[in-house]
């Protein structure tokens, strides 16, 4: 009997012995597994905290960009709005200086100028000009008589002007006219002048 329970013992002993060895294996698989999930789930959180720094960066330049953009283009758009309203203020200042012209040494040939362009763009056979006082007296009888030999169109004065310096021609029956006073030529010509008085302005060379 004691033999026997020794046997018993030993095998125990070496059962127990196994059980140990095996659960140590199993420990040591479990921790190595372990280490490898660490490593990788640190190395998927590096990577994804990299991802997310990128996006980060990239919306940090993209807001930048924007910023940038929007200041230049507020920038120009200033400048565009200052050099409007300096052009506006030189062709304000330009109409109000217009009445002067009637002073000038040369102001009749500037009328006889006025009434040719005026009577070629009514295309008419007749017309009746309308003057402004110091045009009315320099297109006397005799020089309506001459611009009419010399255009081909019977001329007759009209009523006086009541608003401006020049001249507007019209047919007899008033169905067509043209405005060639200096205050419409100036506003047929100010979008097309604005470009070259800035430069002007500004010091430059055209």
């Amino acid at each position: 009997m004691k033999s026997m329970e020794k046997g018993m013992q030993v095998l125990s002993r070496a059962v127990l012995k196994k059980a140990r060895a095996d659960a140590d294996h199993v420990l040591d698989e479990a921790k190595l597994a372990a280490g490898d999930v660490r490593q990788k789930a640190q190395q998927q959180a590096e990577a994804e905290q990299e991802k997310i720094l990128e996006r980060a960066r990239q919306e940090a330049e993209r807001i930048r960009s924007q910023a940038v953009a929007s200041a230049q283009l507020e920038a120009r758009t200033l400048k565009l709005e200052q050099r409007e309203k300096l052009l506006d203020d030189v062709f304000d200042a330009v109409r109000q200086r217009l009445p002067t012209v009637q002073q000038w040494t040369d102001y009749d040939q500037v009328v006889y100028l006025l009434v040719r362009e005026a009577v070629g763009q009514l295309k008419a056979e007749e017309g009746h000009i309308w003057a402004d006082e110091g045009a009315r007296e320099i297109l006397s009888e005799d020089k309506l008589v001459s611009l009419s030999e010399e255009l081909g169109v019977q001329l007759q004065l009209g009523e006086p002007l009541q608003h401006g310096v020049g001249v507007i021609a019209k047919t007899p029956d008033g169905h067509r006219e043209y405005d060639n006073t200096l205050e419409a030529r100036l506003h047929r010509w100010q979008d097309e002048l604005r470009f070259p008085v800035y430069h002007i302005l500004m010091g430059e060379s055209l």
